[in-house]
C-alpha cells in the first residue's frame, strides 16, 4: 500500500476515538489507537521510521473499530495486539491483560484483583490503573471486611487470622460474622463496583471526618485521598452509560442499512447502567424477514403481537425496519420499560401493542439518552452489511445460542503418537488461552480415540474440573461414525452438550437428526469450517511434536540426524511409507541426496 492508497483509504474513515489495523492477507501487522482514526491512520502516508514504512508497504488493507471513548481505545489496543502478535507492534513480553475485580462463586465469596478471571466469579472491569484498583479493593475491605484468603487458608480454621485483627476481614471463616449478613455486605461491594460510588465513598467520608474532628490530620489526610481515588473510579465510564431515566430496564436501537442488509443493534441498559451490547442482521423492507434474525415468527404462540407487514409495498426505510426488528424480536421475550428509538418506527400496529403493554417509546434529541441512540447507531454501522454468523449458526440448528463453540479432532501416524485437540472459539474468534491438547491411547482407530478424546472434556466439566464455561456447541472433525462416538461419550458421562460433525470432503453438516448441505457462501457452514480446520490444525501440530520426539530407525541411518528425521516424517508421515518410498521421493526432502537416499534404502 503505497502513500496514495493511505490518503484514499483515510478519506473514508470517521473521526472518532477507535482502534485501526494495518492488514496483509487478512493477517494483522499492526494495531495502534487514535483519538481521531481519520488523522492518525492519515499520518501513516508519510511513515515516521523505516521500520512503519515496511510495515506500509506490505499492507493491503485497514480495519478500524470505533469505539465510545479514548480509554475504550487503550484497552480495545492492548487486546489485540495480544490476540494477533502483529509482527511491527512493540510488544509486553509478560504479555498480562488489564487487571479485574472478581467476587468468587462461594458461600462466603472471596474479593480479589485478577487478569484471569474465573468462569463462574462475578468479575468487573477492565481498568487501566492496578494501583488504582488496588486502592479501592483494600478501602472496600476495609469498610465491608471481604476476605481476600485463599481457599486453602479458609478451610479449616479455628481462629481468624490477622487479616481480622487488622479489621480487613469479617472473619466468616470461624463464623464472626453469620454468611447472611456478610452476603449483605458482598451484595453493597457489588453496588459499588457497578457504579453506586457513595457506597463507598460516604462511610469514607464520615471517617475523614471524624478523624479530623479528633485532630488526627495525618489520617484524615490519608483517607481524603482515598476518598478521591475512590470518586474517580468510575469516571471513565462515559455518560451514554450514567443514567437513562426512572425505568428499570431500557432497551437502545440503531439501524443502518446497505443494499439489501439492514443491520439492528441493541443495548440494554438496567438500573442506569449499560449491561449488553448485540446486533441482528434483517433483509431490507421489501423481502421477506431475515432467517438469521434470532426472533421467532410473532404470530406463533404470541397472540397479543400484531404481524409485522412484508406488503412488497412497505416503504424500504429505517422505521420499517424498526417496526419488523420490534415485533419478531420482542414476540417471545420481555419487552423492556422503554425503548430510545432513532425515530419513529412505521407501523401503527405496532405502535398500539407497545402502548397497551406499557412500553414507553422515545425519540430523544438531546442529553443521556441522545448519547445512548448514538452508540447504538455507531455499532449498527460496524456490522453493517455483514451475517451474524453465530445467530445464523444458532437459527440453522435451533440452538439457544452458538456463541461459544469448541471444536474436536484426533491425529495420529497409524495409531501411534495418537493425540487429541480441544478449541474454542468465542463470538466467531479463536479464544487460545481455552485451547486444550491430550495424548491418547496408541490405536489406529479414529472412533475409539474421538470417544476417549470427548469422555475427557465431559468428565472435566461434569466434575468441575475444567476452569471453562460449558460450550453452546460442540464441532466434530468426521462423519457419521465420529458423531455416535462421540453421542456414546457424552451420554454415558451425562454432559449434555449439542454436537455436530463436518465431514471434509462434501462439507455436510451432520447433526443426530438430519444432514444439512448448506450453500458454500453461508456465514454459518464458513464459521463451522473454521472451528473444524482450526481444531484439524491444532491436532496435527501437536502430533507432530509427539512424533518427533519418538525414537525410530531412522536414528540408525548414517546421515540421518534429528532434524533431517523430523523432515522425513512429516513428509511421509511414518517409517513404513518412508520404506516404500522411491529414491525420487526421498531425494525431494530438504538435506536428502541420493547418496543419502540410497543409504536409507538399503538400511530400511
Amino acid at each position: 500500500m503505497n502513500a496514495d492508497g493511505v490518503r484514499e483509504r483515510t478519506r473514508q474513515l470517521p473521526r472518532e476515538p477507535g482502534v485501526y489495523q494495518f492488514q496483509r492477507d487478512g493477517t494483522t501487522l499492526y494495531v495502534g489507537k487514535a483519538v481521531d482514526i481519520r488523522d492518525r491512520v492519515g499520518s501513516y502516508a508519510d511513515p515516521r521510521s523505516a521500520r512503519i514504512e515496511r510495515m506500509v508497504d506490505r499492507a493491503d488493507g485497514i480495519e478500524i473499530a470505533v469505539t465510545d471513548t479514548e480509554t475504550q481505545a487503550l484497552l480495545l489496543e492492548a487486546n489485540l495486539i495480544k490476540r494477533h502478535q502483529p509482527r511491527y507492534n512493540v510488544r509486553l513480553k509478560d504479555d498480562k491483560s488489564y487487571p479485574m475485580v472478581q467476587l468468587t462463586d462461594h458461600d462466603a465469596p472471596r474479593i480479589e484483583i485478577t487478569r484471569d478471571p474465573s468462569a463462574s466469579a462475578t468479575v468487573f472491569g477492565p481498568y487501566t490503573s492496578k494501583g488504582t484498583v488496588e486502592t479501592v479493593v483494600k478501602a472496600l475491605r476495609e469498610t465491608y471486611g471481604l476476605r481476600g484468603c485463599s481457599d486453602y487458608k479458609y478451610a479449616n480454621r479455628d481462629r481468624p487470622c490477622l487479616d481480622y485483627e487488622m479489621g480487613l476481614c469479617t472473619a466468616p471463616c470461624t463464623r464472626e460474622i453469620d454468611l447472611e449478613r456478610y452476603g449483605e455486605d458482598v451484595s453493597a461491594v457489588e453496588r459499588f463496583l457497578e457504579g453506586e460510588t457513595g457506597i463507598l465513598a460516604d462511610p469514607l467520608r464520615r471517617e475523614m471526618e471524624s478523624a479530623a474532628q479528633d485532630q488526627q490530620f495525618e489520617r484524615a489526610a490519608n483517607i481524603r485521598d482515598r476518598l478521591e481515588t475512590v470518586e474517580r473510579f468510575h469516571g471513565e465510564g462515559g455518560e451514554a452509560v450514567q443514567s437513562v431515566g426512572d425505568e428499570r430496564g431500557v432497551d437502545v436501537l440503531g439501524v443502518d442499512i446497505a443494499g439489501e442488509d439492514a443491520t439492528v443493534a441493541r443495548l440494554r441498559a438496567e438500573d442506569g447502567k449499560l449491561v449488553d451490547r448485540e446486533r441482528h442482521t434483517l433483509d431490507a423492507p421489501g423481502a421477506s424477514p431475515a432467517t438469521d434474525s434470532p426472533g421467532p415468527s410473532p404470530t406463533t404462540d404470541a397472540p397479543n403481537a400484531p404481524t409485522a407487514s412484508d406488503s412488497p409495498d412497505d416503504e424500504a426505510g429505517v422505521p420499517a425496519v424498526l417496526a419488523a426488528f420490534i415485533v419478531q424480536y420482542y414476540a417471545e421475550r420481555d419487552l423492556p420499560d422503554a425503548l430510545l428509538l432513532p425515530e419513529r418506527q412505521g407501523d401503527d400496529e405496532v405502535e398500539a401493542w407497545l402502548e397497551a403493554e406499557g412500553v414507553a417509546v422515545r425519540v430523544p434529541g438531546a442529553g443521556r439518552e441522545a448519547t445512548l441512540v448514538d452508540l447504538a447507531l455507531k455499532n449498527a454501522r460496524r456490522n453493517v452489511g455483514r451475517r451474524d454468523e453465530c445467530a445464523a449458526l444458532a437459527d440453522a440448528l435451533a440452538l439457544e445460542s452458538a456463541s461459544r463453540i469448541e471444536g474436536f479432532d484426533v491425529s495420529h501416524a497409524q495409531g501411534r503418537a495418537a493425540v487429541g485437540s480441544n478449541v474454542a472459539v468465542v463470538d466467531g474468534s479463536a479464544e487460545k488461552s481455552d485451547y486444550r491438547r491430550k495424548k491418547l491411547t496408541d490405536q489406529n482407530d479414529d472412533y475409539d480415540n474421538m470417544r476417549a478424546l470427548l469422555a475427557w472434556r465431559a468428565r472435566r466439566a461434569v466434575d468441575g474440573r475444567d476452569d471453562r464455561p460449558d460450550p453452546d456447541l460442540l464441532v466434530i472433525d468426521g462423519g457419521d461414525g465420529q458423531l455416535e462416538a462421540v453421542r456414546d461419550a457424552l451420554e454415558a458421562v451425562g454432559w449434555d452438550v449439542p454436537a455436530v460433525a463436518l465431514a471434509k470432503h462434501e462439507e455436510r453438516v451432520i447433526t443426530p437428526d438430519s444432514t444439512y448441505a448448506w450453500p458454500d457462501d453461508a456465514p454459518h457452514l464458513h464459521l463451522l469450517q473454521r472451528v473444524r480446520d482450526e481444531a484439524h490444525r491444532f491436532a496435527v501440530q501437536y502430533h507432530q511434536t509427539i512424533r518427533d520426539d519418538v525414537t525410530t530407525v531412522l536414528d540408525d541411518v548414517p546421515g540421518i540426524g534429528p532434524e533431517t528425521r523430523k523432515r522425513l516424517l512429516r513428509r511421509f508421515g511414518s517409517v513404513d511409507t518412508v520404506r516404500n518410498a522411491s529414491l525420487e521421493d526421498l531425494q525431494s526432502v530438504p538435506g536428502i541426496g541420493q547418496q543419502t537416499a540410497e543409504t536409507i534404502k538399503s538400511r530400511l
